[in-house]
């Protein structure tokens, strides 16, 4: 444990692992995990961490198939089951969203829906130390948003406000408005734009902690997840990097990580973790896992130290190898207002 890496989240006294613990595939997916062997892996992360440490755990509102409070009623049941760990995990929910469309809505009166779908699927069981809007509704200033964001933590509903998939320049006029505590966008070897550099810098700026989800590519860095071996009906089929002609070309990425990983004597998604976590000391990647040997890998890749030698031999794989494709559906893309 002398060398397990911890964040002071942004803002907070709250001393988090550097690596969390993503929970949407436990339930977006055609078939959810079972309680127990979705329990297993959060317990397992949970159990490796020194005292005084906490987990973030990450879910969302609508992170279902049908888009329900699926995935936080399984939190719920987690915490029903095993009380004594609710203080040594943070909960952060997304959310803000028009759940029948999956389309951005921070007015006043969805925000407060939202809050309270997400409260009574806890059931009481953990409280909610997080809240964010999943996207930016540019229907309203963000400064609105936060504003009532703000009312909301008053008012005792949840401890700190995130922010997910903004611009650098929304992190500033939000910040500005009210404490952030964390941004969430996706940071990953091959989804690292100019737009990502400049979040990261300014949240550290800021002193905001990011938390950088789908370091793993959605479990294509892995090595181990591949396109055809998906359940049918899995949403990351639908992504265009991962379309047949696509796929054929952006493998090259997967297997030249692959092989510098081999040579450290780790796994590709450790690799993939560490690079991420490498981005700052604010940086807290966000990986998601089902099964408790994954759960404990992708923790050790938070504390994985990466040298200057290793760094510029991945600038080097990335430089080599572009990716084609979004890193969403087309559609999605077009109106989820990524960067908004």
């Amino acid at each position: 444990m002398s060398n397990f890496k911890t964040v002071k989240l942004g803002g907070t006294d709250e001393i988090v692992a550097k690596t969390a613990h993503g929970l949407m595939m436990m339930t977006w997916i055609p078939t959810p995990v079972p309680d127990e062997a979705a329990f297993a892996a959060i317990k397992a992360g949970i159990d490796s961490l020194p005292p005084g440490v906490k987990m973030i755990l990450n879910s969302g509102e609508f992170y279902a198939q049908d888009r329900s409070t699926l995935n936080l009623e399984l939190v719920a049941r987690f915490f029903e089951k095993y009380p004594s760990y609710v203080d040594k995990a943070f909960l952060s929910v997304k959310g803000g969203i028009n759940v029948q469309q999956l389309v951005p809505d921070s007015s006043p009166e969805s925000l407060r829906r939202s809050v309270t779908a997400i409260l009574t699927a806890l059931r009481g069981t953990k409280s909610l130390d997080l809240f964010e809007p999943a996207r930016v509704d540019r229907a309203y200033p963000i400064e609105d948003t936060v504003g009532v964001l703000q009312g909301f933590v008053k008012e005792g509903l949840f401890k700190y406000i995130g922010l997910s998939e903004v611009s650098a320049t929304t992190v500033r006029r939000a910040a500005k408005v009210a404490p952030i505590a964390a941004v969430e966008i996706e940071v990953s070897p091959w989804s690292y734009t100019q737009e990502t550099k400049d979040v990261i810098s300014t949240c550290e700026e800021l002193g905001i902690s990011v938390v950088a989800y789908s370091p793993l590519g959605r479990g294509m860095l892995t090595g181990v997840v591949k396109p055809e071996n998906l359940e049918d009906g899995d949403l990351r089929k639908r992504f265009t990097r991962f379309q047949p002609e696509n796929w054929k070309h952006n493998v090259a990425v997967v297997d030249a990580l692959t092989a510098v990983a081999a040579k450290k004597g780790i796994t590709p998604a450790q690799l993939s973790i560490a690079w991420v976590a490498a981005r700052g000391a604010h940086v807290i990647p966000l990986p998601g896992s089902s099964d408790p040997k994954r759960t404990l890998e992708n923790i050790a890749g938070g504390s994985v130290t990466l040298s200057e030698a290793d760094l510029a031999e991945i600038d080097a794989v990335l430089a080599q190898n572009t990716v084609k494709g979004g890193r969403s559906i087309d559609e999605l893309e077009s109106h989820m207002n990524l960067w908004g």
